[in-house]
């Protein structure tokens, strides 16, 4: 028996990898983040299986299903919304299932940030523009933020930022961000990427209160900051240039050796 923890992606349920929808059919008993997790997914549920919407759950009582199907002998799939490794509240499950004894694994997800990224149709790296992506998220009630881990912090490398659960703080997130991407610094917001009823908003950080509020979004949207989502004169890579060296394609011909 082993409970298969899989990332679901981040809405469209074409975006589950083979593996987790693999592991999902063959599973008798489904934990499902139902909140987030679309329902078109539990059609790859056995016959017969045993799906359980963990939304209104406590911790207490997911474990209480995961010791059930473990007494039982049956594999578990518990699938939660995105990638498994951010925000995904999977840190205290393995916890108490390394204390039962109970065995698991892991199965990665589209996170919600690359599918966001394909919807702006953008690269969030760019030569010499930025080469660094920042995960982050304002304080919320399910979690405070550390200390040291603030907006202005990491606004000061001038990475690409993408900040999650913080759409109720975009007021705030703007005065942070302004003295140091400057108020015509570019901004998207990403509401549900990948989902049916998915919308773009796009500004600078001096409009973009004022065109969400336009069409006011809810908490699954997420906020990009950088110069990557405006920049179209940036330098080409050298990756692809025809006088790189690299392991499997050496200079073009009559380049310098």
């Amino acid at each position: 028996m082993t409970v298969h923890f899989i990332g679901a992606g981040p809405g469209a349920p074409d975006l589950i990898t083979v593996r987790g929808r693999d592991l999902l059919a063959r599973s008798p008993v489904c934990l499902f983040a139902g909140s987030l997790v679309p329902r078109e997914l539990l059609g790859w549920c056995p016959e017969g299986a045993r799906v359980i919407d963990t939304a209104p759950m406590s911790l207490d009582e997911i474990i209480a299903e995961f010791q059930l199907a473990h007494d039982a002998g049956q594999d578990v799939a518990r699938l939660h919304s995105g990638d498994l490794s951010i925000w995904s509240a999977m840190g205290e499950q393995l916890r108490r299932l390394r204390h039962l004894g109970i065995p698991f694994d892991i199965t990665p997800g589209v996170p919600a940030f690359a599918a966001a990224s394909a919807a702006l149709e953008r690269e969030l790296t760019l030569p010499e523009v930025a080469q660094s992506v920042v995960l982050t998220r304002t304080n919320g009630r399910a979690s405070s933020m550390p200390a040291t881990e603030t907006l202005s912090a990491f606004a000061r490398t001038k990475a690409t930022l993408a900040i999650h659960l913080s759409i109720h703080t975009l007021q705030s997130i703007v005065e942070d961000l302004i003295p140091h991407y400057g108020g015509d610094g570019a901004v998207a917001v990403v509401y549900r990427a990948s989902w049916p009823d998915q919308r773009i908003v796009s500004g600078t950080l001096s409009n973009i209160v004022a065109r969400v509020a336009e069409a006011p979004l809810e908490r699954t949207a997420l906020i990009f900051v950088g110069a990557v989502l405006a920049s179209e004169d940036f330098r080409e890579s050298a990756l692809y240039d025809p006088d790189y060296r690299r392991r499997f394609r050496g200079p073009s011909e009559g380049a310098p050796r």
